[in-house]
C-alpha cells in the first residue's frame, strides 16, 4: 500500500489541477470536446498509446501486465450537468461540474499516472484497461436524438455507445467512483427509459379564430396531470421516478401552439418495472392528446440499466477504504439509490461496483454543489482505486478470477443486451383520426408486454 501511496502522492500537483481545469471547463455529454483533449494530452504526455472514440469525445488505454490474467476496466467520466443558477456555470451553456465528474476524471489521470511509476506492476497480472467516457448524464434528449439520427450515436449513454463500438470487449469486470460527500456504496441504482413526447396541435390566431385550432400545449398540460393522476399506483418497491419537463412551449403568445415537446424518464428498480409502468404513462399521455384532438409522438430510447453492485467488490471497496483510511467506517447498504446510471449497463453483463467517494459539498445537481476537499476526492480516491486494483489482481488475480466466476450477470452477452434494449425503442405517431370520426390509438410494442396493439375508439 506504501508503493501505491508514494505513486499517487508524487503526482498530486498533476491531479489536483486536472480538477481545477475540468471544472473551470464544464462541458455537456458528447460535447466534451476541451476535457476530452485535455485528458487525451495528459495521458500521451505519460507515455501512453490511447484510442480515440471515432467521431465522438472520449478515449481508452490499456496497459498489459506481461502476465496472464483477468481484465478490469477503470472508467471516469467526462461530462457535466446544466445549472444556470450556479454562481460558477459556464454563463453562455449554463453548464457545471454539479455532479463532480471532474474529480473523477482527474482521480482516473491520477491513477494512470502512478501506474506508470516503477515496480507499480510487479505484483499484478491480466490488463488494466482505463477509459475516459462521455455522456454519462442524460440530458438533452432531442440534442441526442440528432446525433442518432445522423448516425453519429446509438446509445444516448456513453458507455452503452462504448459497449455498442467494442471499446470494452475482453474486459472481466469493473468499478468506477463517483463523488459524493463521503466514502460509501449501496446496492445499485435504478434504471431508466429515456422519452421525447410531441403533443401535435393546429396553429390558429389566439384571440381571433382560436376555434380554429388545437392547443397543444392544453393537450400537454392534460397529459401531465394525467401523469400525476397515475402516481399512487406506482408499487413502491419498483422506486419509479417520472419528471417530465417541457422543452418548447410555443413560439408567439397571439397563436395557438401547435407543437409543444416534452422530455422525461421512466425510472425503476428493474426493467420488467421500467417497462410496465411506462405503458401506463404513455397511455396517460396518449389519452390526453385524444381528449383535445391532437395527435401525440412518443419516441421511447433506452436510458439506462439498473444498476447491481456485486456484493463482494463491495465488500472488497469496504476493505480497501477503511485500511486506507484508519478508523473510517464504510457504509455499505443493500438499498437501491433512486439515480441512475449507464455503469447499470456494464453490470448487465459482467460484475462491476460503482461506489462513492468524499470531498464534495451542497445539493448534487444543485447551485450549491463544489469540491471542498479536492484532496479525498481526487488524491485519496485514485490510491482507494488501486489499492481494488492491487487486490484483484495481485496472487495471479485471485479475487477477480472468483468475482467473475461467481457472478451471474442478468444477459449472457452484449450482443443479447443490446438486443433485449433495443427492443424497447419505439415512436411515431399514437393516434390515427379516421374521417368517420373514429380514432385509432397505437399503444405500446409487444416488446413492452403490457397494453400492447391497438385500441379502436
Amino acid at each position: 500500500m506504501q508503493n501505491i501511496i508514494n505513486a499517487v502522492d508524487k503526482h498530486r500537483r498533476l491531479i489536483l489541477d486536472a480538477e481545477r481545469w475540468i471544472w473551470a471547463h464544464p462541458e455537456t455529454g458528447y460535447k466534451e470536446f476541451e476535457t476530452s483533449k485535455y485528458m487525451e494530452d495528459a495521458f500521451e504526455r505519460l507515455g501512453y498509446d490511447i484510442t480515440r472514440a471515432e467521431g465522438i469525445t472520449g478515449f481508452y488505454t490499456v496497459l498489459d501486465t506481461g502476465r496472464p490474467g483477468p481484465e478490469i476496466l477503470i472508467l471516469g467520466e467526462l461530462d457535466s450537468i446544466i445549472c444556470p443558477g450556479h454562481p460558477e456555470c459556464n454563463k453562455e451553456t449554463g453548464a457545471v461540474h454539479s455532479c463532480g465528474h471532474n474529480a473523477q476524471a482527474a482521480a482516473l489521470l491520477g491513477i494512470a499516472a502512478a501506474l506508470k511509476e516503477p515496480h507499480m506492476l510487479d505484483a499484478l497480472c491480466g490488463r488494466i484497461r482505463l477509459c475516459a467516457v462521455p455522456a454519462e448524464e442524460l440530458l438533452e434528449i432531442n440534442y441526442r436524438t440528432e446525433l442518432k439520427k445522423q448516425g453519429k450515436i446509438k446509445y444516448f449513454g456513453g458507455k452503452p455507445e462504448f459497449l455498442h463500438r467494442g471499446y470494452f470487449d475482453g474486459v472481466d469486470l469493473a468499478f468506477m467512483v463517483h463523488t459524493s460527500n463521503a466514502y460509501s456504496s449501496n446496492g445499485g441504482s435504478v434504471g431508466c427509459l429515456a422519452k421525447q413526447i410531441i403533443y401535435k396541435g393546429k396553429a390558429a390566431h389566439a384571440g381571433g379564430s382560436p376555434n380554429r385550432g388545437v392547443n397543444a400545449l392544453y393537450a400537454a398540460n392534460c397529459g401531465l396531470n394525467a401523469i400525476n393522476a397515475i402516481r399512487e399506483t406506482f408499487r413502491e418497491r419498483d422506486q419509479i421516478r417520472v419528471h417530465p419537463i417541457v422543452t418548447e412551449g410555443g413560439v408567439m403568445v397571439n397563436a395557438i401552439p401547435a407543437t409543444v415537446t416534452m422530455e422525461s424518464y421512466v425510472r425503476g428498480k428493474s426493467f420488467d418495472a421500467i417497462v410496465h409502468e411506462n405503458a401506463k404513462v404513455n397511455r396517460a399521455l396518449i389519452g390526453a392528446a385524444l381528449s383535445l384532438g391532437a395527435n401525440i409522438e412518443i419516441l421511447d430510447t433506452p436510458g439506462y440499466a439498473p444498476l447491481y453492485n456485486d456484493p463482494t467488490l463491495v465488500a472488497l471497496a469496504k476493505e480497501c477504504a477503511e485500511t486506507l483510511m484508519p478508523g473510517y467506517v464504510f457504509p455499505a447498504g443493500k438499498g437501491y439509490s433512486s439515480g441512475s446510471t449507464d455503469m447499470g449497463d456494464l453490470s448487465c453483463i459482467m460484475p462491476v461496483v460503482h461506489p462513492y467517494a468524499g470531498g464534495a459539498t451542497g445539493t448534487s445537481h444543485g447551485a450549491d454543489y463544489r469540491i471542498a476537499d479536492p484532496e479525498a476526492a481526487c488524491v485519496t480516491n485514485a490510491k482507494w482505486q488501486l489499492l481494488m486494483l492491487k487486490r484483484l489482481l495481485c496472487n495471479d488475480g485471485a479475487l477477480a478470477k472468483q468475482v467473475i466466476a461467481e457472478a451471474k450477470p442478468p444477459f449472457p452477452s452484449k450482443e443479447a443486451y443490446l438486443a433485449y434494449v433495443d427492443s424497447l425503442s419505439c415512436s411515431g405517431d399514437r393516434i390515427t383520426y379516421g374521417a368517420d370520426g373514429t380514432a385509432t390509438v397505437r399503444l405500446d410494442p409487444p416488446a413492452q408486454k403490457e397494453d400492447q396493439g391497438s385500441l379502436a375508439i
